[in-house]
């Protein structure tokens, strides 16, 4: 592993589906895969909700809202094809109160703006149709939202780059980067804890967690460049089997204006277990513990329009982390997908705050980041 034509630093969903969209078209290219995890997707690529999101949330023209559209049906397309565990399950988005209906009508207009052509008004009588054990004045209606397994998603994807002659080196740690006679040699940790480099013609940063700090080993003031991110964590709550199967639907309130979150929501997952969450809160230091404490917080989120559960039924489950660009009281901010040639690094390639909806828009990510590298 001297020498490569493209390096990817990070296997989680995003580089992945990088890495396999390159070696797909770039087939006489090296491409290298670093990960400092045992396996992919260890941190924010398998801690979440697993949901195919359809892009109604996000600002027009934004590059979420661009490439989670685009990204909805290509995820459909591709699980269809690999036969990859999924379930078009729908989505309502609930109201008890005139303010979150008037919510949900900005909702229905944002995304018509970006393209999302199925979503629907719903009353109560509607609601009561499609889900009766739920308490709602309105809600949208979005057909198109569903739920992926992330992992198996994961696994096909690095089946695909292997295959492709990709290779992906599991335990290697990026450490130092520098120029090279216009190319970059990199430095990591093998498995072993020596110190080995690689030398490459295009760089690309699809860390998560880590991007920012991956961007600044390329020189660049991560401050001074909006790179700075803010972790933001998420706790999960499962709730029994028996309430389970009482709801069909994706459940979820109208979502934080700042849009940290889209709120406590009910979110069925393909194996069929039935989780509440994610909360939102800003952290200083990785931890993916659950406070059980926060059951009554979960509670009080959803007893309104949940009302056949008890705070009994809530189980600690799971957490994650969100690579936030925006600081705590901030306005949503985009993904940042850069290649850096104005910051004198040709072939370079940042991908930062790559947060929800990030699974969704793997592929049509991992697309723009082929026609960037055809158009250089």
């Amino acid at each position: 592993m001297d020498q490569t034509d493209f390096l990817i630093i990070g296997a989680g969903v995003v580089g992945l589906a990088i890495a396999s969209e390159i070696s797909e078209r770039f087939p006489k290219d090296i491409v290298t895969l670093l990960e400092k995890h045992p396996k992919f997707g260890q941190e924010a690529s398998s801690r979440n909700s697993e949901v195919i999101h359809a892009g109604m949330y996000y600002p027009e023209n934004s590059l979420k809202a661009k490439l989670c559209v685009e990204g909805n049906r290509l995820m459909y397309e591709f699980c269809k094809k690999w036969s990859i565990s999924h379930e078009r399950t729908g989505k309502l988005i609930v109201a008890n109160t005139e303010k979150e209906v008037s919510t949900l009508e900005s909702i229905l207009i944002q995304g018509e703006k970006n393209g999302v052509e199925d979503l629907k008004l719903l009353n109560r009588s509607e609601i009561a149709a499609l889900e009766p054990e739920i308490c709602a004045k309105a809600a949208v209606l979005s057909p198109s939202t569903g739920t992926v397994n992330s992992h198996s998603l994961m696994k096909r994807l690095e089946q695909l780059a292997l295959n492709r002659k990709t290779i992906i080196a599991y335990k290697h740690e990026v450490l130092k980067i520098e120029p090279e006679n216009e190319k970059y040699r990199v430095f990591y940790s093998s498995p072993d804890g020596s110190l080995q480099s690689v030398l490459s013609s295009w760089l690309i940063n699809s860390s998560g967690l880590s991007s920012d700090k991956t961007a600044s080993l390329m020189g660049i003031d991560i401050d001074e460049a909006g790179y700075l991110l803010h972790p933001c964590k998420g706790e999960y709550f499962s709730i029994p089997p028996s309430k389970a199967k009482r709801i069909s639907h994706l459940i979820y309130p109208p979502p934080f204006t700042d849009l940290r979150g889209l709120g406590i929501h009910l979110t069925r997952f393909p194996d069929k277990s039935v989780k509440l969450g994610p909360n939102a809160f800003y952290i200083d230091e990785e931890d993916y513990s659950v406070s059980p404490g926060h059951a009554a917080d979960f509670f009080n989120s959803i007893k309104d329009y949940l009302p056949f559960l008890e705070l009994k039924d809530l189980t600690p489950d799971m957490a994650g982390i969100r690579p936030k660009l925006q600081k705590p009281g901030e306005s949503i901010h985009d993904f940042i997908i850069c290649h850096e040639k104005e910051r004198g690094l040709k072939r370079a390639i940042n991908l930062i705050g790559i947060e929800s909806p990030g699974l969704t828009s793997c592929l049509s990510l991992a697309r723009l980041v082929g026609n960037m590298i055809i158009e250089a």
